[in-house]
C-alpha cells in the first residue's frame, strides 16, 4: 500500500521575520511591509516557502506588538492593509506562503474591547478580561493573589474606574482575555477568518498554552524568597480547559482550510502535556513551539541569567524528541533561534573571528538534519552573532531586559542601602542571553547602518555590519549564506533528513554528537563537532558499517571526503553522508 502524501507543512522551511528590524524602506528607522516585499526575491533564492510576520497590527508597542489594540489592521510604521495584501500576492507569485503571529492570550490596554470593559462592572465587555477585587491583608490592600507577571513584579494592575484588578501575565499594557467566556472565543475566531479570508496560510499562536487560567486563581507557591510575588505558571500554563478551546478554534476554523499551525508552549517541558496539543487524533494544532533546548543554559530564576550546559544535555533533549511519539503522529518545530533568544552562533557555536563561519555551518547541518519542520530566524542565514559586551544597559530596549535589570537593581540598593551598585555581572549575562541581540537590525550591506535603514534605526546595528553583511557574503561560496542555502537544498532532495528515524551514536561522546536517520530504503549518517578541537570517533557500532555512504554536506569543503570506521573531525566539524540501500 502506498503512503498518504505528507502534508506540505511538513517538509516546509519557515523563514521568521522581525519586521521592526527586517528592512526599512521609508527611511523613518523601522522596518516595514514595504521593505519585505523588497526582499522577497532574497527569500527565494535562499529556499525559503512560509514567511512568518511576528507582530504587525496596529499596537502601541509596549512589548514590540505583541500588545495589540486593533487586529484586523496594520500599525502604520509598518504600512497598511493594501500593503499586507501586495506581500502576500508577491509571496504566492514566488510559490511561498505567509503566516501571521496570533497573539490572542492578551490585547493591548488600548483594544477597544479592554478601554470598553473598565468603564463599568456592568460594562458588556466587563468579562471579557479577567477583574477581581483585591484583597485585604493586615489593612492593606494586595492584588487578587500573589502570582508574579513573567515581566517582573505583579500580575495584576488595580483600575481606579471601578477599583477592581484586571490580569497581565505579562506587561500592565497587555491585559489578559477571559477565554472562559464563549463570546471571546467567537471573537477570536472571527480575527482569524479575517486573515485566512485575506490569502493568510497559517498561524503562529503566541503562548496560546496560557489561555486558560485554573479556576478560582490560587495564589501560587512560594519558590522566591526575594519577593511577595511568585512564579504561578502551574496555575496558568496548560491549564483545566486549553485543549477543548484549542479543538473548538480546529473544529470553528483550522478544519476548513490547508492551514500552517504551530502554538508557542512556554513554561511546560512534560511530553505527554505538549503532545496534547499535536497529536493528530486531538485535532488541535500541526505542531509546538517548546522550550526545552532553548532553556538549556538558563538557570530557574531568569532566562537572561546563563548557566553552563554540556553536549550530553542537548543530544539527550534532541534524542528524545526527535524519536517522541513518531509512530503516533507527533511532529517537531526544529529551530534555534527566535525573536526571543540571543544569537545561536553565540550561544550554542563560536562566534570567535576563526570560528563563527565555520559553526555557524555546522549548526545550520545540526538544523536542517533534525524531522519536523524547519524555522529560520532572519540573519540566522548570515551567521549573525550576539552585539559585544561593551554596549551599555540603554542600548537593550527589550521590556524584559530593562524590568529585570530594574528588579536586581533595586534588589541590591536596598539591601546594600546605596544608590551605586556593581551591576556589570547582570551585564556579562544579558551580553550572552538578552533577547535584543535578536532584534538589532538585519544587515543588508556596508553602508551606514548596515543598509537597514536611510534614517536612524529604532535600535543600533551590530557594529560588525561593515565586514558581516548579505552583500559581502551572497556572491561568496564560502560564505555562511552559500551554505545555508545549500543545506537547504540538500534537506529538500533527501526525505530521509525530513521523515527519517533517528538513531543516536556515541551517545555519552562529550564533543561529537552523531546520528543516523533512516526512511524507506534510505540512511543519513550525520556527524557533527560541537567543540573546537581535532576529535577522532570510532563508528563501528553504524548499523550495517559504513560502506556505501555518500558525502552531500560538509562545513569545509565541498569536495566528497570519504568515509572509514575510524573519522576525525576537524574544529566544529559537520558531515553528512547517504546511502541508499543496495537491491540484490
Amino acid at each position: 500500500m502506498s503512503q498518504p502524501p505528507h502534508p506540505w507543512w511538513k517538509s516546509a522551511t519557515v523563514y521568521q521575520i522581525y519586521p521592526s528590524s527586517f528592512l526599512d524602506a521609508n527611511g523613518d528607522g523601522t522596518g516595514d511591509l514595504a521593505g519585505i516585499i523588497a526582499k522577497l526575491d532574497y527569500l527565494k533564492d535562499l529556499g525559503v516557502d512560509v514567511l512568518w510576520l511576528s507582530p504587525i497590527y496596529r499596537s502601541p508597542l509596549a512589548d514590540m506588538g505583541y500588545d495589540i489594540s486593533d487586529y484586523e489592521d496594520i500599525d502604520s510604521r509598518y504600512g497598511t492593509l493594501e500593503d499586507w495584501d501586495r506581500l502576500l500576492e508577491g509571496a504566492h507569485a514566488r510559490g511561498m506562503k505567509l503566516m501571521m503571529d496570533l497573539v490572542v492570550n492578551h490585547t493591548s490596554d488600548e483594544h477597544a474591547w479592554f478601554t470598553a470593559s473598565k468603564t463599568s462592572k456592568n460594562d458588556p465587555k466587563r468579562d471579557w478580561y479577567i477583574w477581581r477585587p483585591g484583597k485585604v491583608v493586615d489593612g492593606e490592600e494586595l492584588p487578587p493573589n500573589n502570582w508574579k507577571s513573567v515581566f517582573q513584579g505583579s500580575a495584576w494592575e488595580r483600575d481606579s474606574a471601578t477599583g477592581e484588578y484586571y490580569l497581565h501575565l505579562y506587561v500592565p499594557k497587555q491585559p489578559d482575555l477571559n477565554w472562559d467566556n464563549p463570546v471571546v472565543r467567537s471573537a477570536v475566531w472571527d480575527v482569524m477568518r479575517f486573515w485566512v479570508r485575506r490569502g493568510c496560510d497559517g498561524f503562529r499562536m503566541d503562548v496560546i498554552n496560557c489561555i486558560s487560567k485554573t479556576d478560582g486563581l490560587p495564589d501560587a507557591p512560594l519558590a522566591d524568597h526575594t519577593q511577595y510575588y511568585q512564579p504561578a505558571s502551574m496555575y496558568f500554563a496548560n491549564g483545566p480547559q486549553v485543549h477543548k478551546y484549542i479543538k473548538q478554534m480546529h473544529a470553528e476554523v483550522l478544519s476548513h482550510h490547508d492551514l500552517i499551525t504551530v502554538g508557542e508552549t512556554p513554561f511546560t517541558h512534560e511530553s505527554s502535556e505538549l503532545a496534547a496539543y499535536v497529536l493528530p487524533q486531538n485535532r488541535e494544532l500541526n505542531m509546538v513551539f517548546h522550550f526545552e533546548l532553548m532553556d538549556i543554559d538558563s538557570p530557574p530564576e531568569s532566562p537572561l541569567l546563563s548557566k553552563p550546559w554540556t553536549l550530553r544535555e542537548l543530544k539527550a533533549i534532541i534524542g528524545r524528541w526527535q524519536r517522541f511519539m513518531r509512530d503516533d503522529g507527533f511532529w517537531n518545530a526544529v529551530f534555534i533561534e527566535n525573536h526571543d533568544h540571543a544569537r545561536s552562533v553565540s550561544r550554542f557555536g563560536n562566534d570567535s573571528a576563526q570560528w563563527r563561519a565555520v559553526s555557524a555551518k555546522m549548526l545550520a547541518i545540526f538544523q536542517i538534519t533534525q524531522t519536523g519542520t524547519l524555522y529560520v530566524y532572519q540573519g540566522q542565514e548570515l551567521g549573525l552573532k550576539n552585539f559585544p559586551r561593551t554596549w551599555e544597559i540603554e542600548e537593550y530596549k527589550d521590556v524584559a531586559s530593562q524590568n529585570y535589570w530594574n528588579l536586581i537593581k533595586e534588589q541590591r540598593q536596598q539591601a546594600q542601602g546605596k544608590e551605586d551598585v556593581e551591576m556589570s555581572d547582570l551585564l556579562d549575562s544579558f551580553a550572552q542571553k538578552a533577547r535584543d541581540h535578536a532584534r538589532t537590525p538585519m544587515q543588508w550591506n556596508a553602508s551606514p547602518h548596515g543598509g537597514f535603514t536611510t534614517g536612524t534605526p529604532w535600535m543600533r546595528v551590530n557594529d560588525d555590519y561593515r565586514e558581516w553583511n548579505a552583500e559581502q557574503q551572497i556572491g561568496d561560496e564560502a560564505s555562511v549564506h552559500a551554505f545555508w542555502k545549500r543545506a537547504l537544498k540538500v534537506r529538500k532532495a533527501h526525505d530521509t533528513l525530513i521523515y527519517g528515524d533517528f538513531v543516536m551514536l556515541l551517545e555519552t561522546h562529550e564533543q561529537v554528537f552523531a546520528y543516523t536517520r533512516n526512511y524507506g530504503s534510505t540512511s543519513a549518517l550525520v556527524l557533527l563537532n560541537f567543540k573546537e578541537g581535532k576529535v577522532e570517533v570510532d563508528l563501528g557500532e553504524v548499523i550495517g558499517g559504513v560502506a556505501g555512504y555518500t558525502f552531500v554536506l560538509g562545513n569545509y569543503e565541498n569536495k566528497a571526503i570519504g568515509l572509514g570506521e575510524k573519522v576525525t573531525l576537524k574544529d566544529y566539524e559537520g558531515r553528512v553522508y547517504v546511502r541508499e540501500a543496495l537491491l540484490n
